[in-house]
């Protein structure tokens, strides 16, 4: 547990850059402290403790509690000698709360037209929309023994032919650590699997393997195809949240564009003008960081690699 004095200075760390006060005074909003006749209300503490640093996320309630309020009581009772010294009125000061109520609004305005105005049929809606945009890819679900050398892959081949069963086969002779699967690998995309391997793979029939072996840098393949597919794409559960980001960037672009048409931006040096250009330049041809891919079907073991 940490201490007081650790709790108390975790909190100021976090309070020296704070930058969100709140003043209520309601019923619904008690007072939890006062510093000489300035109060403290529950509003303020919520919010303190939802700004402390993170290595305090992980520590019971009543603790958070406690550093957020020592750091609150310090602040206010720095705050107020701050002011008897009238240091908010000096010109960095002014400057430094002009550019605090900017970001505040900034941030304010993108909670209210761009996270907390998607609605779960947008999200969805672009989650359809990626998914019919991504390339069909093919994948082969395959089966191998491996072994260390071409004799005894040829071995395999002929009890394979005489009816013997793959799986079992893999479980009695191959040397790669999914034996006790069957040699199973599940489904792989083209990319996955060493080029030797991968090439014979996907060019067999399903239902068939390999008659004559494969060699790779670890030894002998017997490889059997069970199935080939087009690669399905992901769950929307599993990737709704990515597509929701997807959404909140588009929006966020599309307010800041018409922004940007509504007042001109003129940056006076000329070399940061050119730079800032360049970025948004860039910005606005980048393709979707976060497009989704398809799924991964590949969750069994590989040839060893």
């Amino acid at each position: 547990m940490l201490s007081y004095n650790k709790l108390a200075a975790v909190a100021f760390a976090t309070f020296v850059t704070f930058q969100a006060p709140v003043f209520a005074a309601d019923a619904n909003d008690p007072v939890v402290a006062k510093v000489g006749d300035v109060e403290i209300h529950q509003s303020e503490l919520d919010l303190a403790i939802a700004n402390l640093d993170p290595q305090l996320g992980q520590l019971p309630d009543d603790q958070k509690k406690v550093a957020a309020l020592s750091a609150s009581i310090d602040v206010k009772l720095l705050a107020k000698d701050a002011a008897a010294e009238k240091l908010d009125q000096t010109p960095d000061f002014q400057s430094h709360m002009a550019y605090l109520r900017d970001r505040e609004l900034h941030n304010a305005y993108f909670k209210a037209h761009v996270a907390d105005a998607i609605t779960d049929d947008e999200v969805k809606a672009r989650y359809d929309k990626e998914v019919a945009a991504l390339p069909k890819q093919e994948e082969v679900h395959a089966r191998h023994i491996l072994v260390k050398t071409e004799d005894e892959a040829k071995e395999v081949i002929k009890e394979l032919d005489a009816g013997k069963d793959f799986a079992e086969l893999a479980k009695e002779k191959s040397t790669d650590p999914n034996k006790g699967d069957g040699g199973d690998l599940g489904y792989f995309a083209r990319g996955r699997m060493v080029k030797e391997f991968e090439d014979a793979a996907f060019a067999l029939p399903v239902g068939t393997y390999t008659k004559t072996p494969v060699k790779s840098d670890f030894g002998w393949h017997v490889i059997k195809v069970e199935d080939k597919r087009v690669a399905p794409p992901p769950p929307y559960d599993q990737v709704k949240d990515q597509v929701r980001q997807l959404v909140m960037r588009d929006k966020y672009l599309e307010l800041l564009n018409k922004a940007k048409q509504e007042s001109k931006v003129v940056i006076n040096d000329p070399a940061l003008s050119k730079a800032y250009d360049d970025a948004q330049k860039q910005q606005d041809a980048a393709p979707g960081e976060d497009a989704i891919a398809p799924a991964d079907g590949g969750d069994q073991a590989q040839p060893q690699q």
